[in-house]
C-alpha cells in the first residue's frame, strides 16, 4: 500500500470514528428513535451525502456503536486477565470488570445487550467482525478457567467444558444485572438489598460453584 493509500485509509477510519462519536452524542441527548441522520451529519460536521458514503442508514451506525461497545468490553476483560494470582482470581476480576462495565458505561452495556437482535440485519462482514470480537472476549474467560484448572484453584470436575462454563458465568451475572437494572428504585424484592449487595452475592455464589 502506498503512502497516499495509507493516508486515505487513516482518514476514512478517522471519519468513521467521528461519525460514531457524533451518533453517540445525539443518541444520548435525543434517544435513538428521535435522532435523524441529519442530526448526526450536522454534529459530525459532514454533509448528509457524505455521511451515507460511510453508513447506509442509522441502524448501520448503531451497529458500529455496538461493535465499539464489544471492543470496549473485550479490553476490560483483557486487563482483568492480567490481574490476580490464580485462575479463580482472574475469573473474579473478569466478573468485576463486567459489573463495572454496566456501572461506568451504561450506554455501551445497553447497546451490547441489544446487539444480537440488531446484528440480524447486518451485512456479512459486520456480523463476522462482531462475532469475532465476542469470541475473543469469551476466550479470555476460557483462558482464566483453564489457568485455574492448571493451578488447582478451579475444580476440573465442575468445569469439564471451559467455554460452556464461561457462557454460564457471564449469562448468570448478566441476568442478575438486568434484573437489578429493571427493578432499581422499585418497592419490590430488591428494595431490601442495599446497593450492589445482590450482584456481589451472585459473584460469590458463581465463584463457589467452580472453586476447587
Amino acid at each position: 500500500m502506498s503512502n497516499l493509500q495509507e493516508r486515505r485509509e487513516r482518514e476514512k477510519q478517522q471519519r468513521q470514528l467521528s461519525i460514531l462519536d457524533a451518533a453517540e452524542t445525539m443518541f444520548a441527548e435525543k434517544g435513538y428513535d428521535r435522532t435523524s441522520m441529519d442530526d448526526i451529519a450536522r454534529t459530525a460536521s459532514l454533509s448528509r451525502a457524505l455521511l451515507y458514503v460511510y453508513f447506509k442508514d442509522k441502524a448501520a451506525i448503531q451497529r458500529g456503536i455496538m461493535l465499539r461497545a464489544a471492543e470496549r468490553l473485550r479490553e476490560r476483560f483483557r486487563a482483568a486477565l492480567e490481574t490476580g494470582a490464580t485462575g479463580l482470581d482472574k475469573i473474579q476480576a473478569i466478573g468485576t470488570a463486567y459489573y463495572h462495565f454496566w456501572q461506568e458505561e451504561p450506554d455501551y452495556f445497553a447497546a451490547l445487550t441489544k446487539a444480537t437482535t440488531a446484528m440480524q440485519e447486518a451485512e456479512a462482514e459486520e456480523t463476522q467482525v462482531m462475532v469475532g470480537c465476542e469470541m475473543e472476549t469469551m476466550q479470555l474467560m476460557v483462558q482464566a478457567l483453564d489457568m485455574g484448572i492448571a493451578d488447582g484453584s478451579v475444580d476440573a470436575q465442575q468445569v469439564s467444558d471451559s467455554f460452556q462454563t464461561a457462557l454460564y458465568l457471564r449469562g448468570a451475572l448478566h441476568g442478575v444485572i438486568m434484573m437489578c437494572q429493571q427493578e432499581m428504585g422499585d418497592d419490590g424484592p430488591l428494595a431490601t438489598y442495599p446497593g450492589d449487595a445482590l450482584i456481589r452475592h451472585t459473584m460469590e455464589m458463581l465463584l463457589r460453584s467452580i472453586k476447587a
